[in-house]
């Protein structure tokens, strides 16, 4: 499926590259190596680390500090140099255990300040995470918030540990918990973030987060070719009815989908069959105005579907008188619902809103659900957005009326943005 594609893609593209032995760590050593206390044969061992450290030479680095640690007798400075040079050749080299061993060993002396320790600890984390021990990098990275860290890259580490491990239950809600604050906050969510819910609802298969992130990534990221992908999914959906053919095309006319002539030509017919030649009309002149209809060996085949669009409009037009007189009389409010729509294409959408809430209220209706997508189709019609989403969320059918639904008030609200 192309949606999982393009939300697993997003999560293969982020990249850390931490655990390298920052510099400011060698000015830090060598400082140290100068103080008091620190003896010429342990400095010696200390000042080749720092050059094969500058030569990118960490393997060997560590082993001049084992020379270092092998010097007997060894006092509180030489042993916090010691360490401090452990931890920066270490992280170039990878080496995790080393690190671990040499930031316990600072912290426990008592020098390092808060933010030392931080930097420290997120060094360690993104060491782990780049050489895959994801179980280690996510404690790491979660002692970095738990000590008070508040960097975006950390999170960015915590996020890929947690995915790589597996948790994806842990992304869904932490992730689920920050679109909210930002929404709260008045802050677009970043497609990024989207994009990751939506990966870890796949893996998770939970099916709530999916649609959740589905729904915000329409909703402040509404591309074409998402829309493709939703609208094909949804008519391969479970249960998913037959029925909504032509509410689907009528979603995929919204969001710019109608790929070629066929898509215009199967639309329109299909709207005319249904009962609304008006809106076969209205698609088959968007066909021409787009010139997909009109042209090469097919054009004079799109020209007799205009003209036969024309007719049933007229047909229609002549029988209404009667339709109208039916549908007031019918035992159920079915017809009602039809004609409302039907006058909602022709053109009056606050008559045909009227005509279906008359509907609703008769009841005895074939599919309710079905009645209430239609209303809130015809409010939007009438411009009446607030009414239409309100109609919208009140829709629950398990056949696809729910999801046509919810894929509309998506749209009504997005193409507000």
């Amino acid at each position: 499926m192309k949606i999982r594609t393009l939300a697993s893609v997003a999560i293969g593209a982020m990249a850390f590259v931490l655990g390298n032995a920052p510099q400011g760590e060698l000015g830090l050593v060598q400082a140290h190596a100068q103080a008091e206390g620190v003896r010429p044969q342990v400095g010696k061992a200390l000042k080749d680390a720092v050059a094969l450290i500058k030569s990118g030479k960490y393997k060997d680095a560590l082993a001049k500090v084992h020379e270092a640690e092998a010097v007997s007798g060894r006092n509180a400075t030489e042993n916090y140099n010691i360490e401090a040079m452990r931890m920066a050749a270490a992280s170039g080299a990878g080496d995790t255990d080393s690190m671990v061993k040499a930031f316990e060993a600072l912290k426990a002396s008592g020098k390092l300040s808060g933010a030392e320790q931080l930097r420290y600890i997120e060094s360690i984390a993104g060491t782990y995470l780049r050489n895959k021990d994801n179980a280690r990098a996510l404690t790491w990275a979660q002692r970095y918030f738990k000590e008070g860290g508040n960097s975006p890259t950390m999170k960015q580490v915590l996020t890929s540990a947690q995915f790589n491990s597996g948790d994806m239950g842990s992304i869904i809600k932490d992730t689920e918990a920050e679109i909210a604050a930002d929404e709260k906050a008045g802050r677009t969510p970043s497609q990024d973030k989207l994009n990751l819910l939506l990966s870890a609802a796949i893996r998770q298969k939970d099916g709530n987060a999916e649609q959740l992130a589905i729904a915000k990534l329409l909703n402040y990221y509404p591309r074409k070719e998402l829309w493709t992908q939703v609208l094909g999914a949804l008519q391969s959906k479970k249960g998913f009815s037959d029925r909504f053919t032509l509410d689907v095309y009528r979603l995929k006319l919204a969001t710019g989908n109608l790929k070629d002539a066929n898509d215009y030509m199967e639309m329109a017919q299909l709207a005319a069959q249904a009962g609304y030649p008006e809106e076969g009309k209205a698609v088959v002149d968007k066909g021409f105005a787009a010139n997909v209809l009109g042209q090469g060996k097919e054009g004079e085949r799109h020209k007799r579907l205009n003209d036969l669009m024309v007719k049933r409009i007229g047909e229609a037009k002549a029988a209404l008188p009667e339709v109208e007189k039916t549908a007031q009389a019918a035992k159920d409010g079915n017809a009602l619902v039809s004609l409302g729509l039907a006058t909602a294409f022709r053109g009056d959408a606050a008559k045909g809103v009227k005509y279906i809430e008359q509907g609703i209220e008769k009841g005895n209706l074939a599919r309710p659900d079905d009645a209430k997508l239609y209303l809130g189709l015809a409010q939007s019609m009438a411009g009446d957005a607030s009414k239409a989403q309100s109609t919208w969320r009140s829709v629950k059918g398990t056949d696809g009326s729910a999801d046509l639904a919810r894929l509309w008030g998506i749209h009504s609200r997005s193409a507000k943005r």
